[in-house]
């Protein structure tokens, strides 16, 4: 349980061990320890399923919805952009989140629920690669794009939290952060993003180097 003290007419709510209940130490504590439990061979998956696709010239791409629509933005830049080597191929990366206006459109003529499956009839081809992205993974537009995915022929790829949500059963893998804390869940998935990133670039670098030794 936790315990108060009360400080100038305040009440300061503190875990037992006396840390302050929303304190910084006690918020990256809590995030230090769910990063001990994540999915690192599941995480070291998705990198080499996305080194996959980059050799073979697939496409990847992403979606969210709030702070999981940044993710996509975020983490499709960094494929995009961040693995560029001296004269080799680009990995072909976008972000459903992006086009407003397509958005709104989607939304606004059809609804929202569609808004990234219709995005995707017009660029998804089969082996490319669908990452979804959801705190609960249960955000009904996810899961409506990740079904029109399966039916494509599309690898797909999950970010959640909780114990998976829906959208688990519809990834090919689904990297859950175990916990019901949504901030943690979310600054997780940042660092599962970054984590992959570094190690499809470091691939991709690794390759280019041995190819101009040849």
């Amino acid at each position: 349980m936790t315990t108060s003290s009360r400080t100038n007419g305040f009440s300061k709510p503190r875990h037992p061990n006396g840390t302050k209940a929303h304190s910084a130490a006690t918020y990256f504590a809590d995030v230090a320890g769910i990063s001990t439990r994540l999915p690192y061979a599941m995480i070291d998956r998705v990198a080499e399923v996305l080194y996959k696709a980059y050799l073979e010239h697939r496409a990847v791409l992403l979606f969210g919805n709030g702070g999981s629509a940044a993710l996509a933005s975020h983490l499709a830049c960094d494929l995009a952009k961040g693995t560029v080597t001296n004269g080799t191929q680009r990995l072909r990366a976008i972000a459903l989140t992006d086009n407003i206006p397509l958005i709104t459109a989607w939304a606004n003529d059809s609804r929202y629920d569609d808004i990234f499956a219709e995005q995707m009839r017009n660029f998804l081809q089969p082996r490319d690669i669908a990452l979804a992205i959801s705190g609960s993974g249960n955000s009904t537009n996810v899961l409506k794009a990740l079904e029109l995915a399966r039916s494509v022929g599309a690898y797909t790829i999950g970010f959640s939290g909780y114990q998976g949500g829906k959208m688990k059963p519809l990834c090919d893998l689904c990297v859950v952060v175990p916990s019901e804390n949504m901030q943690i869940i979310e600054d997780l998935h940042l660092s599962i993003a970054h984590c992959v990133f570094r190690a499809v670039r470091a691939q991709i670098t690794q390759a280019s180097a041995l190819a101009a030794r040849v």
